[in-house]
């Protein structure tokens, strides 16, 4: 509420004493008011009412303001529904080496169809902040049970976003318009076990990675058209074991990708010459079994010169962990040397897919073992170490199968995806999405403009 700036002789404003609640004039101020110095009765009157009328005024620019800025919503709710099945993260061998899916209860690949009818609130999804502190400014805040519109009007200027995601049961890359309309199918058939993806807007290039028979060492990463024309390889089968998720730094030319049961971390050029693998976290086949070696999502700040991984862990085990290292080697170190790591945080279900946004010092991953959407700090609290602290924020929880996740940093959002379900939801934990149902077994996700 705003007061009317009349004063007394005293130079105070007046206060809320009971009485007229758009002028803020109240009968004992207006008392008191007669002592202003040389102000007749008349004249007290008028300034009054001149108040009043310049705060309705006010209330009525600020009314249309905030109706002019409000963004529809769509008060439908959904679910965002699982037929449980192949476990989408590792493809069809999600955590062993021998092709067989111990974890799933059913075929992935038995949707009746992808449900593109709108997007719906899943009012399901919790986004109820983890214990402790949170990146930024606490925990994400209760949600309010609608769902966003599309884009707003500071959105819309950013341009039309179209999603790129991988669905693992039919070998296919498809797109999206994030706003609304069916998903549209790139490539169909090409490759063996999608899983990660990233895009090249500005060359007009979709990379990702192909897992392959965990068993048989022959992973791969192909390159298509923004149109999924021009299917190409770059990295040949066996180059990388199962590579899994993959992202771009277009600034370096390089991509960086995990190697589950490569246990690595590598990174070639844009046209895949020149492999590195940067960090080597174990070797050989005892190694192989032990799933805490696994390097499964990545992310890279370039400008920081960090690159960042997941090592997952057994399923829903509670020994995954996020790491860190320099993008430039230690002097005189290698990948299986080098002596700047990082744990950043330990202890988690089993984490799958990650990314950061550097500016505000805030991690974000997917986790497979309690099926929810996640952010904390990068960097470890003070007077915690990885294994204690407790500062993540579940943003949506329920996520069947959570693999995929992608910053729009511009817009605000995170965009992930799990078993059936594309979903989008605010950065700090508002708004969850729905965006695509019943959409098959769903990996990797990211987007451009």
């Amino acid at each position: 509420m705003r007061f009317c700036p009349l004063q007394h002789a005293n130079g105070h404003r007046l206060v809320d004493r009971g009485g007229d609640p758009k002028s803020g004039v109240y009968p004992k101020d207006m008392a008191r008011a007669s002592h202003c110095r040389g102000l007749s009765w008349l004249a007290l009157v008028a300034l009054v009412a001149a108040c009043a009328s310049k705060e309705d005024a006010e209330h009525s620019e600020e009314t249309t303001a905030s109706d002019a800025t409000q963004g529809t919503s769509d008060a439908n709710t959904g679910d965002a529904s699982s037929s449980g099945g192949t476990d989408a993260t590792d493809g069809t061998d999600p955590d062993s080496t021998s092709g067989t899916d111990t974890t799933g209860n059913g075929d992935g690949g038995t949707n009746s169809g992808t449900d593109t009818t709108g997007a719906t609130s899943d009012t399901s999804a919790s986004n109820a902040g983890g214990s402790g502190g949170s990146a930024g400014s606490g925990g994400a805040p209760p949600s309010d049970g609608t769902t966003g519109s599309g884009a707003t009007g500071g959105e819309a200027t950013l341009g039309q976003l179209t999603l790129y995601y991988l669905d693992v049961t039919e070998d296919q890359v498809m797109a999206l318009d994030a706003e609304g309309g069916p998903p549209e199918v790139l490539v169909e058939g090409e490759g063996e076990g999608p899983d990660g993806i990233a895009v090249d807007a500005e060359a007009g290039y979709l990379y990702w990675t192909n897992m392959g028979n965990p068993a048989e060492d022959d992973g791969f990463i192909l390159r298509s058209d923004l149109d999924g024309s021009n299917v190409t390889t770059i990295v040949e089968p066996g180059d990388t074991f199962t590579p899994k998720q993959i992202k771009l730094d277009s600034e370096a030319g390089k991509l960086y990708w995990g190697d589950r049961e490569g246990m690595a971390v590598m990174r070639s050029n844009l046209d895949g010459s020149e492999l590195e693998v940067l960090v080597t976290i174990a070797e050989g086949a005892a190694a192989r079994e032990d799933r805490t070696n696994h390097a499964v999502g990545v992310a890279v700040d370039s400008a920081g010169g960090y690159f960042y991984w997941i090592q997952k862990g057994p399923p829903n085990g509670g020994e995954g962990s996020i790491r860190r290292a320099h993008i430039a080697m230690p002097s005189g170190e290698n990948d299986r040397t080098r002596t700047d790591i990082e744990v950043l945080y330990a202890g988690l279900p089993e984490p799958i897919d990650l990314d950061v946004d550097v500016e505000a010092g805030t991690m974000y991953w997917t986790d497979r073992g309690d099926a929810t959407i996640n952010r904390a700090p990068i960097e470890v609290p003070e007077n915690e170490t990885p294994a204690s602290r407790d500062d993540r924020d579940i943003l949506v929880d329920g996520v069947d199968t959570a693999i995929g996740i992608w910053l729009d940093l511009p817009a605000g959002h995170v965009y992930y995806t799990g078993t059936d379900v594309v979903g989008r939801v605010d950065l700090d934990g508002r708004n969850n999405t729905v965006l695509v149902r019943n959409a098959g077994v769903l990996t990797g996700i990211t987007g451009a403009r």
